[in-house]
């Protein structure tokens, strides 16, 4: 691993030794301007091909399409103006959403099974203990594009979806400085600041954001601070970049709400302190080379580290044992299995007569290293014009996972106090953990793009995978595991251009995803786990082959009695995977386990317009999905109404994936009234969605919603602007996420309804102001 770091840092840094002549200068002033061209990225390493190119559908945001929402994530601009993207929030947390691309999600909720993957210049970012991906932590002021590639198996494992691959600035292509700050509803504070400069071949940008917010639910403070930094060199025929990217958070993590509080107090929490701090850093060198006219060479190496220390308030089997067999004890599950803590001490009874809880507390430490290595020829076969792209990758990172749960009493307004004693039950799958995980992922892809005229080019390629994960259970060996999966995944397309404004579409591919190492170490319905939290056991999962095809039209037009351009596209996509992995709840409270559950396919329908002009700007795009079941299976369900004395559920093909809206529309406008004054808004509207849990669709959606947002901005002087946000224009009460819970578990209470639902943000008003120089 270290010679082949050391290998490809060498590769790029040779652009700089051997090409050292001046590059030509850009425009001062902010973002560089660029030709209307859309490159879209075709491998993590790599400047990528042109749009009419691509046999998949096109999605992109530019940084000034993210700045319009001003939003805390990157999740947010997506949400609000892709269709194809739908937010919720499983933690309850809005600067941690889970963001679903065409029913696949990219979630920082340990548990979720994980669908797309997440480049960060060329970095994969899903951490490594479960994929998850933790947007809070990516510096959005630093970004220059935001892109969603779909059948595209060269990204590697986990782009089941397709990835999301984010451009970074850097002084060659921001120069500049901005310096913003915002005040708003709910105690928010933010404060961003970016500077970029080259000066002869050298570049530098600089970005750092801190938000301070109070939270408009109880016990709901977060605090987030980012930091980014590229240093560049550029000459003739090559470049290199240094960069460093860092993030730490503070989240309060409430999860879904009962029904029965919710109808009483929007606010309201269910057990606490569920609350989460994430660190993390990375450090990226990247290199290109242009060796001849027809061939370029692209290496990168990095390092990353990711820390996480959770604290979850829930429910507890503990309870006073039988006072005529063990009196002034506590029993864990029944009246008569002692609880006992780490040393074998039994656990004195100091519940007062009160609920018993439990804190589980988890800290996660990962350490990362990668490189890549990407070719690309441009030399012509027989006459025809052809890219040819080969490369490798190789990821390793080790893991420490530790997790331990305290007793508690739950207090009359829900929060916990701790009472010392740590829970060691291993006989009721309630021990402390101690795991130790080393996962290598290895890659090499080939893709070839062949003109075989000017209008027709056909794509064909493909990427091989290997991955290997060990884990060490240091507290004994129920944990122990050495799991190895590989797959080679095909891609074909073709795109011809019907017309010089219009494309036609289509392709056919294939990608993979391993079973992280918490699903492999929580795959025992005998032994489930505290989801977010403990780990218990080994059995084989397989891994999950998803097998897809798309198609579609896109092009361009203008109307004589319109200044502007219009850009449309239309498209169906369907991908059935194979081995799918579901996060099953058990009858403890609280815990689950992973299973292959066999068939499930998401197959849908996109369109698009949008116009542009010198005033007004404007889009709409709808997307519909349909997300099903192919299999029969039996699920364990413990709190859905409708399973049998065992808890079961039985699912049939045809039957709807819960928590993915199957409709979702997204239209927006800006107009520039005068050269200082512009305004601006949008909407997003989704159909309702199944309650997860309810894999049987019997109890009724999630209810559908609207969303209007509008923002306004005023150039005071060139260099000084002055702005106003308001989110939930009409203050809509709307749930984003629904899932069935055990209502009982607080027995004073006296909840009845199985329902928990997360909602969305009210009415809000944020005004800012921007300096440039």
């Amino acid at each position: 691993m270290k010679r082949l770091l050391a290998g490809v840092a060498l590769s790029a840094l040779l652009p700089c030794i051997s090409h050292a002549q001046d590059a030509t200068g850009a425009q001062t002033g902010g973002a560089v301007a660029l030709p209307e061209i859309e490159v879209v990225a075709t491998a993590p390493t790599g400047t990528g091909t042109l749009s009419d190119k691509v046999p998949a559908a096109v999605r992109s945001l530019s940084a000034a399409d993210i700045a319009k929402t001003n939003g805390a994530t990157v999740a947010n601009a997506l949400d609000r103006q892709l269709s194809s993207v739908s937010v919720n929030s499983v933690s309850g947390n809005e600067y941690q959403p889970d963001v679903n691309y065409r029913g696949f999600d990219a979630s920082p909720v340990t548990g979720t099974p994980q669908g797309l993957a997440v480049y960060q210049n060329g970095v994969r970012i899903n951490e490594a203990f479960g994929d998850t991906v933790n947007w809070e932590l990516i510096p959005t002021t630093a970004i220059d594009q935001t892109q969603l590639i779909s059948n595209n198996p060269a990204f590697g494992l986990n782009a089941l979806g397709g990835a999301v691959v984010l451009t970074m600035k850097n002084g060659f292509t921001y120069q500049g400085g901005e310096a913003n700050l915002l005040i708003g509803s709910y105690g928010r504070r933010l404060a961003s600041f970016q500077f970029g400069k080259q000066v002869g071949n050298f570049s530098l940008y600089v970005a750092s954001e801190g938000i301070n917010d109070a939270g408009w639910r109880d016990y709901s403070r977060s605090q987030l601070r980012r930091f980014y930094g590229d240093l560049g060199y550029r000459a003739e025929a090559a470049e290199v970049h240094f960069s460093i990217s860092g993030g730490s958070s503070h989240l309060g993590n409430l999860g879904p709400t009962p029904a029965d509080l919710l109808a009483i107090r929007d606010a309201a929490v269910y057990t606490g302190p569920q609350n989460t701090h994430n660190d993390a850093f990375m450090a990226n060198l990247n290199g290109k080379v242009d060796v001849t006219d027809t061939l370029k060479l692209e290496g990168s190496a990095y390092v990353r580290s990711f820390r996480q220390q959770h604290n979850d308030g829930n429910p507890s089997q503990a309870q006073p044992c039988d006072p005529t067999v063990n009196p002034g004890l506590l029993c864990f599950g029944d009246a008569e299995t002692l609880l006992t803590d780490p040393k074998g001490n039994l656990v004195p009874d100091t519940l007062n007569g009160g609920v018993s809880g439990e804190i589980d507390r988890t800290h996660t430490a990962s350490l990362g290293e990668g490189a890549a290595l990407q070719g690309t020829s441009t030399q012509s076969i027989a006459g025809f014009d052809n890219r040819l792209v080969l490369g490798v990758s190789v990821d390793h990172a080790v893991t420490s996972f530790l997790a331990s749960g305290e007793l508690a009493v739950i207090q009359p307004d829900l929060t916990f106090a701790g009472l010392g004693p740590i829970v060691d039950v291993p006989a009721a799958d309630d021990a402390p953990v101690s795991l130790r995980d080393s996962n290598t992922y290895y890659g090499a892809y080939v893709l070839d793009a062949l003109d075989v005229t000017d209008r027709l080019t056909v794509t064909a390629g493909g990427r091989y995978n290997l991955a290997r994960i060990t884990l060490h259970d240091r507290l004994g060996t129920a944990l122990n595991g050495d799991n190895t999966y590989a797959r080679f995944n095909p891609v074909f397309g073709a795109t011809f251009k019907l017309t010089p404004d219009i494309t036609v579409y289509g392709g056919y591919s294939e990608a993979n995803r391993a079973p992280t190492p918490l699903e492999l170490g929580c795959a025992d319905p005998s032994r489930p786990c505290l989801i977010d939290n403990f780990v218990v056991s080994d059995p084989h999962l397989r891994q999950v082959v998803s097998r897809g095809f798309e198609a579609g039209l896109r092009g361009k037009f203008t109307l004589a009695s319109l200044p502007g351009r219009f850009d449309w596209s239309a498209g169906v996509f369907r991908a059935t995977n194979a081995n799918d992995i579901l996060n099953v709840p058990s009858d403890i409270i609280g815990r689950g386990f992973f299973e292959n559950i066999g068939r499930t396919r998401r197959q849908g329908a996109e369109l698009a317009l949008k116009y542009t002009d010198e005033r007004w700007s404007g889009f709409a795009r709808y997307s519909f999905l349909d997300a099903t079941f192919r299999s029969n299976v039996r699920l364990a369900s413990p709190n859905n109404p409708f399973a049998d004395a065992n808890g079961d559920i039985f699912v049939h093909p045809g039957d709807r994936i819960p928590s993915l809206p199957r409709h979702k529309l997204n239209i927006g406008a800006d107009y520039r009234v005068t050269d200082k004054f512009n305004i601006g808004g949008d909407v997003v509207a989704a159909s309702g969605q199944f309650l997860s849990g309810d894999q049987v669709n019997l109890l009724g959606k999630v209810p559908g919603y609207a969303i209007a947002n509008v923002r306004a901005s005023y150039q005071v002087t060139p260099n000084a602007q002055v702005y106003a946000l308001v989110g939930n224009a009409f203050d809509t009460r709307y749930k984003s996420f629904g899932i069935l819970g055990n209502p009982a578990a607080v027995p004073f209470l006296n909840l009845t309804n199985p329902r928990f639902f997360t909602l969305g943000p009210p009415l809000s008003v944020q005004m800012g102001v921007k300096a440039t120089f």
